[in-house]
């Protein structure tokens, strides 16, 4: 019998250990290759992502880039025609008449031009509904007439200055009529009933008197051997008839009326600028004067242009009502009257929420 301890190992005795040894080198040769392999994955996967990250940065840039051209195109196409038809359409409403304000004091402006008629520019029913914004506007501190007509139909002018009249009682405000090429006879008439009357240097002042002048054809039909029958219920109902001849009832007729509204006249100058007028100086003759020579027999006040006596009697500018021609007057006012009117309602109801 032998010992155990002195017995060679078996095979068998050494084999485990051999196997032990050999699995703990293998986990120990794996865990870095595995690690390398998970950190190249994760940076493949980061590169992926930024990869991805960077094309959908530039499919935002593209598609922000397109919706700018896009919009930039819609502004194109629809936004510069509309812009086109506000320039126009401010435009359309200038040449109307329609005016913006005003805003803060100001001097309103009035003008009285051209012939004086029922058809014409400076009829009162273009002049009436102007003078009637003035003097209703609480920002307008004075109301000047800007005089330049030879005059013309007696009614308009009385029609216009009666208005005038109604306006200052009902809104006291200072009027002036400034005269700059011409205030004649008419025109001169609508200026006596303002405040006072300026006329520039080289203004021309007058036509105190009335005057009718019908054509007188009968003797030019004569030629031809053509004459009109004419039938009427009185002898002179027919009297400025052109193509009849004029008879002394008809010429004493027709003088008579004139000296009529000539006096008529004469005695409104007199009424309004008695106090001022020169001493045996006939103001009725018909003539006209300059600026300076109106001032130093009476019909005028002052002399100097419109500019320089708002400048230096208010300090403030001067607010143009206008008219404007017209052939639009009348939509440039209904326009005007519906913006005003919008204006005041909001201006109103504020007022009331408040």
């Amino acid at each position: 019998m032998t010992n155990d301890q002195d017995r060679p190992a078996s095979q068998s005795d050494a084999v485990p250990v051999r196997s032990s040894v050999a699995g703990q080198a293998d986990n120990n040769d794996a865990t870095p290759g595995q690690t390398g392999l998970l950190l190249e994955l994760m940076r493949e996967m980061r590169g992926q992502r930024e990869s991805f990250q960077e094309a959908q940065r530039l499919a935002a840039g593209e598609r922000k880039s397109e919706h700018r051209w896009r919009m930039l195109f819609q502004a194109l196409v629809f936004g510069l025609p509309v812009l086109l038809g506000i320039v126009y359409f401010l435009f359309f409403l200038s040449s109307t008449g329609f005016r913006w304000g005003p805003f803060g004091d100001v001097v309103g402006v009035v003008r009285i031009e051209g012939q004086i008629s029922s058809t014409d520019h400076a009829s009162a029913d273009s002049i009436v509904p102007l003078l009637e914004k003035a003097f209703a506007n609480p920002n307008v501190k004075a109301v000047v007439l800007s005089i330049d007509s030879p005059g013309g139909a007696p009614v308009e002018a009385e029609r216009i200055y009666t208005a005038i009249g109604a306006l200052k009682r009902k809104h006291p405000k200072p009027v002036v009529a400034v005269i700059n090429n011409l205030g004649a006879s008419a025109a001169f008439l609508i200026a006596l009933h303002a405040d006072k009357i300026v006329a520039g240097r080289y203004s021309l002042v007058g036509s105190i008197g009335a005057i009718m002048a019908p054509w007188q054809l009968d003797r030019a039909i004569a030629k031809y051997d053509v004459s009109q029958r004419v039938y009427a219920s009185g002898k002179l109902k027919s009297f400025l008839n052109p193509f009849t001849p004029v008879t002394p009832e008809v010429d004493l007729k027709a003088q008579k009326l004139v000296d009529q509204m000539g006096t008529y006249f004469l005695e409104e100058v007199k009424a309004r600028r008695g106090a001022y007028l020169k001493a045996g100086v006939d103001v009725a003759t018909g003539e006209v004067w300059a600026g300076p020579e109106a001032k130093e027999i009476g019909l005028v006040d002052a002399v100097g242009t419109i500019d320089e006596y708002v400048a230096s009697t208010w300090g403030v500018k001067a607010y143009d009502f206008g008219p404007s021609n017209q052939g639009l007057q009348l939509l440039g006012r209904t326009i005007q009257d519906a913006v005003v009117s919008s204006v005041q309602r909001l201006t109103t109801t504020g007022a009331v929420v408040r």
